[in-house]
């Protein structure tokens, strides 16, 4: 299992490699850039010549590649492109749909990170997450949301795509997955929204965001940061629990295996080790 903590992975359109280092050091957990939503399909090579420059000029630069969802035609030049190159160190496959998929985009040697997109990628949600290669889960939920028929921005719609949030979490605690990542929210001038939908995956067991806007960064580490009661709290229980005792007391609370597992938690998500 890959145990890297990623809390936000920020995308940036290849057609403006302008923006790959700005999105580089905006300290956002991976960068993304992204070959197929964001670029229009006359734009698709001139946006990979922009990738493939930019990586050959900055070797050093570390990032993802969403590439062209599978059986688009410009797919296999994507894949090629990040065989190529050191610098790509994971792939996100757009639209997937079965295992054989993962399979071919992960023949490039990378990571992949599949999005599921789709009722028939949801169905092969079990497969999917248990193909060799697969790092973590992510879904669109806009895409989702079509493909199913729900009615965007109801709370009705709210409740399907969380039904679909457990199919993901399940599946990849089961795989033994990192932790997944939630869908972007598309409102970059809505930070309390943000935050809010932020809170909502964390409290769900997902470990951050997809994002779109360098903005959105920030706000999703604050949120995900634990406060100073929760660490004060954690570190307690882990200080206690170094006596070795099956079960012990804090702050008149008991305190047992699954409660030192969320302590243990709760200090990984601010960065500090366990014990």
């Amino acid at each position: 299992m890959n145990t890297t903590i990623i809390r936000t992975a920020l995308f940036v359109p290849a057609t403006r490699p302008d923006r790959i280092p700005k999105a580089l050091a905006c300290g956002a957990d991976r960068v993304i850039v992204d070959l197929e939503d964001a670029v229009a399909e006359n734009l698709k090579a001139e946006a990979r010549a922009n990738l493939d420059t930019f990586l050959t000029e900055n070797p050093q630069a570390r990032i993802l590649v969403r590439i062209n969802a599978p059986r688009h035609p410009q797919q296999a030049a994507d894949l090629e492109l990040c065989r190529r190159h050191a610098g790509v160190v994971g792939v996100l496959l757009p639209k997937v749909e079965s295992a054989e998929q993962i399979a071919l985009a992960a023949a490039s040697g990378r990571s992949v990170w599949p999005i599921i997109e789709s009722a028939l990628g949801l169905q092969a949600l079990p497969a999917i997450a248990q193909a060799e290669g697969v790092e973590r889960l992510s879904f669109g939920a806009l895409d989702l949301g079509l493909a199913l028929g729900l009615t965007s921005g109801t709370a009705a719609a709210g409740r399907m795509l969380d039904q679909a949030r457990y199919a993901i979490l399940l599946n990849s605690v089961v795989a033994g997955l990192a932790s997944p990542l939630d869908s972007v929210f598309p409102d970059i001038n809505n930070p309390d929204g943000l935050s809010q939908m932020v809170a909502d995956a964390r409290d769900m067991g997902f470990g951050g965001m997809l994002c779109i806007h360098p903005g959105q960064v920030q706000v999703v580490h604050d949120t995900l940061m634990p406060s100073a009661e929760e660490l004060s709290w954690a570190q307690r229980v882990m200080t206690a629990g170094a006596a070795g005792d099956g079960v012990f007391v804090v702050d008149g609370q008991m305190v047992d295996a699954p409660v030192i597992g969320h302590a243990r938690r709760v200090l990984q998500r601010a960065g500090q080790p366990p014990g």
